[in-house]
């Protein structure tokens, strides 16, 4: 017979590790872990240029040097564990590559169609985002301090990107785990097993802080060696806040299911005392 009580506190501490498996999988799954704000595209930039080299590159440092952080760096990218977008103008009926005979705003230097009439220049053309998964190998791909061809690898920033997407998974296994151990305790109607429920949401908490501490430190070092052109700037994405959000949400279910654990074992012992007495 369980208590009230305790009944309670693993239905809290269930619907606490749902919704903390549900932010975690949206984090993992966007690329809105950090997001750079860019000037606006001058007249002289060739974005269809740049969008090929950002889909065609292999996110390599020492092949490609810089190009895969300068393409979002200028394009209003954003980066997450699995992905890296930019984001281009989409092809209207006004809008074209900038070439010779297109006119320039003389307060921004943006490319203007020829039949713009308005002193101000036309609005932006619509923006659409383009983006790149990576790929496993990619994801191992060493990390570079420099651009040269004989730079030292950066162990640092190598681990820290490995493990940045490595302990969100082992996070979700340990969360996908836990939920296991607790169906085939209710089958098997025992309380034990919770205490084992409870140690993995702990442990499970404990990777999403790591990768979140990782990919913010991973990008700190990222802006050291490569640092982002004057006008832009950089910040954390709401994808980002999420994984940092189902942190406490997997400690607090981690606390409820341990005290339910702990308290239904030491109210066991008394009332076996107490019938062997």
């Amino acid at each position: 017979m369980v208590d009230n009580r305790y009944a309670t506190a693993l239905v809290i501490g269930s619907v606490l590790s749902l919704l903390s498996t549900v932010y975690l999988s949206v984090a993992v799954g966007t690329q809105h872990w950090f997001q750079y704000s860019s000037p606006p595209v001058k007249r002289d930039t060739n974005v269809s240029e740049i969008k090929e080299e950002f889909i065609n590159s292999e996110f390599d440092e020492r092949t490609f040097g810089e190009t895969p952080y300068s393409s979002m760096f200028r394009l209003n990218g954003t980066l997450g564990l699995w992905w890296r977008c930019i984001q281009v103008p989409t092809k209207s009926h006004w809008y074209k590559e900038p070439d010779d005979h297109h006119s320039v705003n003389d307060s921004d230097g943006r490319a203007q169609p020829p039949e713009c009439t308005h002193q101000s220049g036309c609005p932006d053309p619509k923006m659409e985002t383009t983006c790149v998964s990576f790929t496993l190998p990619q994801q191992f791909t060493p990390k570079y301090k420099y651009l040269e061809d004989h730079s030292e690898e950066d162990l640092l920033r190598t681990y820290l990107w490995r493990c940045q997407f490595l302990l969100p998974l082992v996070s979700l296994a340990l969360v996908f785990l836990s939920g296991l151990i607790g169906v085939c305790a209710c089958l098997c109607r025992s309380f034990t097993p919770t205490f084992c429920v409870g140690v993995f949401h702990f442990l499970a908490g404990l990777c999403t802080l790591g990768a979140v501490c990782c990919f913010r430190a991973g990008i700190d070092l990222l802006h050291h060696y490569y640092k982002p052109p004057l006008g832009v700037e950089g910040s954390m994405g709401w994808s980002l806040y999420l994984a940092l959000i189902s942190f406490p949400l997997q400690m607090m279910a981690a606390a409820l299911f341990l005290w339910a654990a702990k308290s239904h074992r030491k109210n066991y012992t008394r009332m076996t005392a107490y019938r062997v007495a």
